[in-house]
């Protein structure tokens, strides 16, 4: 019995040769993982109307941020015609804006840049999209994120819409070096991916932010102490409704323009 016993336990040559290349795979397989994870640090530009937009998919520049990337958040105008301070000029308005447009940028690990276009007169004309084109020659990232297109509320303001359609020129402008001189014209491929309407019909990227709601309510309550906005049982149902169809305790939603869709724990 122990002879026949060590017959049927010796692995034959075939079966030696699989588990070696197996092995082998598995090895190959830990290498390129180890060398992924130290070379696929990405800049993510991010180009917003004003301070405090980025409360909408604040967990997503989080995640990026905390996967290693380069998260730069321009905003175009300073905001500076908020009612949050109607004591104050616009001046101090917009410098006070800015203020906080780095405090927000350092609760989400992103560096911060800003335009001086003027609130609430944010126009979608040839020179301000090569204004932003130069900005994206010198950042050079390898996606972009923006306001997209839609007509509900929030979504409709004026400057957001112009915004999306400046940032979204501005990433084919940035590839023609006679806009950008004397930067490098950028041309690799730079998907664009926008916030998504609800009556969008374009494919959706659907941002798992279940892990990251620390930041994004630390990001909550650093606007509500200082703009009175947001609520957090707002921010907290907006998050859970774009989650639930997916399984989702949070979520951010995406119109993914030129990218798979689908569901990931980050835009790329």
């Amino acid at each position: 019995m122990a002879a026949a016993g060590r017959a049927v336990n010796r692995p034959t040559a075939a079966a030696a040769t699989h588990d070696r290349r197996v092995h082998e795979h598995d090895a190959i397989r830990c290498e390129t993982e180890h060398m992924n994870s130290e070379t696929t640090t990405k800049t993510l530009l991010v180009g917003f109307a004003h301070p405090d937009d980025e409360v909408a998919c604040a967990g997503t520049l989080a995640a990026h941020a905390e996967r290693g990337d380069r998260v730069v958040l321009l905003w175009l105008t300073r905001g500076e015609m908020t009612q949050a301070f109607p004591d104050l000029q616009p001046e101090e308005v917009g410098a006070r804006r800015m203020e906080y447009g780095r405090g927000a940028a350092a609760v989400l690990g992103a560096e911060p840049r800003f335009m001086d276009f003027h609130d609430t007169q944010l126009v979608p004309t040839p020179d301000a999209a090569r204004q932003v084109a130069r900005v994206i020659a010198d950042v050079r990232p390898d996606a972009v994120l923006t306001w997209g297109d839609g007509w509900t509320y929030g979504m409709r303001h004026p400057d957001h819409q112009a915004a999306g359609k400046i940032v979204r020129d501005a990433v084919t402008l940035a590839r023609l070096g006679r806009i950008v001189e004397p930067a490098a014209p950028h041309r690799d491929i730079v998907p664009v991916f926008t916030l998504r309407g609800r009556h969008s019909t374009l494919p959706a990227r659907v941002v798992d932010v279940s892990a990251r709601l620390d930041t994004v309510f630390a990001l909550q309550r650093f606007y509500l102490d200082r703009m009175g906005w947001p609520e957090e049982d707002w921010l907290r149902d907006l998050l859970r409704r774009r989650g639930e169809p997916y399984g989702l305790e949070a979520a951010d939603l995406f119109d993914a323009w030129e990218t798979e869709p689908g569901l990931g724990t980050v835009l790329f």
